[in-house]
């Protein structure tokens, strides 16, 4: 009972998404950004797991346009090339993400400018002491269910700081009839490819530019479904994962999430691929996106997936909201 309850709330909580996107898009439009972000030379976004992976989505949503490094910090140190021409993007959830808050502070000292996107917690708190900009989302749920909130607020302040033209923040508004006049497909497709996945490890790959989407597909299903999976990018997974198919066989899932706007070349890439795993596993499955920018198909393939994981879980009998290892590593982390 629990556990059909906990599948439920996972259910109300991925249903959301479209509006939380909407809830997204208006706490951007009322948070205007009081401090100046002049003489940036590059960009740290620290953020671990569901409040991080928005962070490697939006960098490469803006990578056709940014003339400055954008890099992840996912760990306790911040990089030593941070100063006082960084800008610092802090990305947690609670608030109270341990490697985020370190790293963070590691930038402060480094003189960097900070920007927040939290629920409250620490972070928080640390935004108004030090009179930081930040942008405050509703909290109490999963941090992998406020990816639209974290997608929306980095977007804006990309825009906002003029490091990006405007204008992808309305291929969010788009992304939301996308998804909301598509459901029936897109639940479709989601059943397909968690009954296809079953009990077996699933390994992702898509296009070099929806890197962050496959990561997103792995965490979805370790998380949601308790799966062990992994995820890789064509071009670079044709360098040496193909070869190590050699030794495939049916008890893995090739899932190619195509977001159908490859280069010639690496189109080619995705058609020898599938092939190749093919003769080694009969389960080969390929995912299409739909959308006419790279924004929308992001967002549909984001959905896809989450429903996915969701109902992978429902046909394995695992809880989607359990996260008991997780709780358990952060108690004895907080011991030491």
């Amino acid at each position: 009972m629990i556990m059909k309850e906990a599948n439920k709330t996972m259910q109300r909580l991925i249903q959301e998404f479209p509006s939380n996107l909407k809830e997204g898009l208006n706490i951007a439009e009322k948070t205007r950004l009081k401090n100046q972000y002049t003489g940036i030379q590059n960009v740290v976004i620290c953020g671990m797991g569901g409040s991080g992976i928005g962070g490697k989505i939006v960098s490469q949503w803006i990578s056709d346009e940014i003339n400055i490094p954008v890099v992840l910090c996912q760990d306790y140190d911040i990089p030593t090339f941070v100063s006082n021409n960084t800008l610092v993007i802090a990305s947690s959830y609670s608030g109270n993400t341990e490697e985020t808050l370190i790293s963070v502070k590691g930038g402060i000292e480094k003189g960097a400018k900070l920007i927040g996107i939290t629920s409250g917690g620490e972070l928080h708190q640390l935004c108004l002491k030090n009179n930081f900009d930040v942008f405050v989302v509703p909290g109490g749920n999963p941090p992998r269910t406020a990816l639209a909130f974290s997608l929306v607020q980095l977007l804006s302040i990309f825009e906002q700081t003029g490091l990006v033209k405007s204008g992808r923040l309305a291929h969010i508004q788009s992304s939301i009839a996308l998804l909301e006049n598509n459901q029936v497909e897109i639940h479709e497709k989601a059943r397909e490819l968690a009954e296809i996945i079953g009990k077996k490890i699933p390994a992702f790959y898509g296009d070099s530019k929806y890197e962050g989407i496959t990561i997103r597909a792995k965490q979805q299903f370790n998380e949601n479904a308790k799966v062990l999976c992994w995820q890789h990018v064509i071009p670079e997974m044709n360098h040496n994962e193909l070869v190590g198919w050699g030794g495939g066989n049916d008890q893995f899932v090739a899932v190619f999430l195509d977001g159908t706007d490859s280069n010639e070349r690496n189109q080619r890439r995705f058609e020898i691929s599938i092939n190749r795993t093919k003769s080694k596993t009969k389960f080969t499955h390929l995912v299409k996106a739909k959308g006419e920018n790279l924004i929308e198909r992001s967002m549909y393939l984001n959905a896809v997936i989450d429903w996915a994981s969701l109902y992978n879980a429902e046909l394995n009998n695992v809880d989607s909201i359990e996260i008991e290892i997780i709780d358990y590593l952060k108690a004895e982390l907080s011991k030491i």
